[in-house]
């Protein structure tokens, strides 16, 4: 099959992921069959015109209902709800999924597109945060792959095929044997430099003032916090099936080097390009061949110089913190992922202080009971009790 043939499904397709994996799909000329968004119907709608998809789902069912009129003129079928949205996941016609929801939203998501044995180029990272475990297993038994659309994690991708001498399509896993090391780069986000007293002044405009990356509100959140990076090492160890000790992470404020790999005889292998996600989404989508550019040239002797820096885990904790919860294992990375998620939501409304995003997110970790070897069911449970927790503690 010819990349171009293959039929994509796109789960958030009006956030940023979303809308730039369409921006992939219409350059290349993908097949649309599948379209989920929350609520933003006006969006959706011109996506449905243009991309045709045969189905589409909402979250939101007063949305839904809305869009379903809007384009009544057209083929497209419209459902409504999550269940809605986990209904066309199960019986739309589709080759490979972009999955962009945000948080733990995701999850079930990607969960539902494993167990069909399709293949799923993730950008929630919180699937594996949360339920790594469980999705690596269906997806193993169901002959699920699952490709990454992160920058970091498709640079270690990129860099570890380029040492696969058969050019094979190759899991990540697989491929994963060959590493020495991981180094994920982080930006640092927009407090890099800063103190610890000088962050309990800072605002939620100016921590959505990313040096590089345009993105989402709340992944822009994460990296000013650094939880996003956090979150990319469990990621990590599952997409590459790499203990903790092997990766690493240096802050890289160009955003340049996306990632390194270090192999076992002692080379170190790394990933550049200009800060743009559609490189890493448009390689999940043609691997295991590569396709026409869709991003503008990086000019090295423009940037000059390329600087990296230990991470001030002092004043930056979380991915200590992140580390420690998939040391303890069980529920205690879906209490670390929806704790977070609730004071990212609050700090962004300004209900609280930047310094309390950390502090909430220990104090979770530390309140809500630990379930060992928990089902899918408990861990969402997990997740429930814990965000209604978090809202106590403001």
């Amino acid at each position: 099959m010819t990349e171009n043939k293959k039929k994509i499904a796109v789960l958030g397709s009006t956030g940023s992921i979303g809308t730039q994996t369409l921006d992939c799909a219409r350059t290349m000329g993908f097949e649309v069959a599948l379209l989920t968004a929350s609520k933003s119907i006006d969006l959706l709608e011109k996506q449905i015109r243009e991309f045709l998809p045969g189905l589409v789902a909402v979250a939101d069912v007063d949305a839904a209902n809305e869009l379903r009129l809007r384009v009544s003129d057209t083929k497209t079928k419209v459902l409504g709800g999550n269940d809605g949205i986990l209904e066309a996941i199960d019986n739309a016609d589709f080759d490979i999924a972009v999955n962009g929801i945000v948080g733990m939203a995701g999850m079930l998501p990607t969960y539902h597109c494993v167990r069909r044995g399709k293949t799923v180029a993730l950008a929630n990272k919180e699937s594996l945060v949360v339920a790594g475990d469980i999705i690596m297993k269906v997806a193993e038994d169901n002959g699920a792959q699952i490709l990454t659309v992160d920058s970091e994690h498709s640079a270690v991708f990129q860099c570890l095929n380029g040492i696969n001498p058969t050019n094979e399509d190759t899991s990540p896993r697989i491929l994963g044997e060959k590493l020495s090391k991981i180094i994920l780069t982080a930006s640092g986000g927009a407090f890099w430099g800063m103190t610890e007293s000088e962050l309990k002044n800072v605002t939620a405009s100016s921590a959505l003032k990313h040096p590089n990356w345009k993105m989402g509100s709340k992944i822009t959140i994460d990296c000013a916090t650094m939880m996003n990076k956090g979150f990319e090492i469990l990621e990590a160890m599952y997409l590459f099936g790499v203990p903790d000790e092997k990766v690493d992470v240096l802050v890289h404020r160009e955003s340049i080097v996306h990632s390194m790999i270090e192999t076992v005889d002692g080379a170190i292998l790394a990933q550049l390009s200009v800060p743009d996600m559609r490189l890493a989404i448009q390689y999940a989508l043609t691997y295991p061949s590569r396709g026409e550019r869709v991003i503008d040239k990086l000019d090295l002797a423009k940037i000059r110089n390329l600087t990296f820096f230990e991470p001030d885990y002092k004043t930056f904790p979380a991915p200590l913190i992140c580390r420690a919860a998939k040391k303890t294992g069980g529920t205690a990375t879906a209490v670390l992922n929806a704790s977070n998620e609730i004071a990212v939501e609050r700090f962004l409304k300004d209900d609280i202080s930047y310094p309390k995003i950390v502090e909430f997110v220990e104090k979770a970790l530390n309140d809500i009971p630990l379930i060992k070897t928990p089902t899918l069911d408990e861990i969402i449970e997990v997740d429930t009790k814990t965000r209604l927790t978090v809202q106590k503690y403001i």
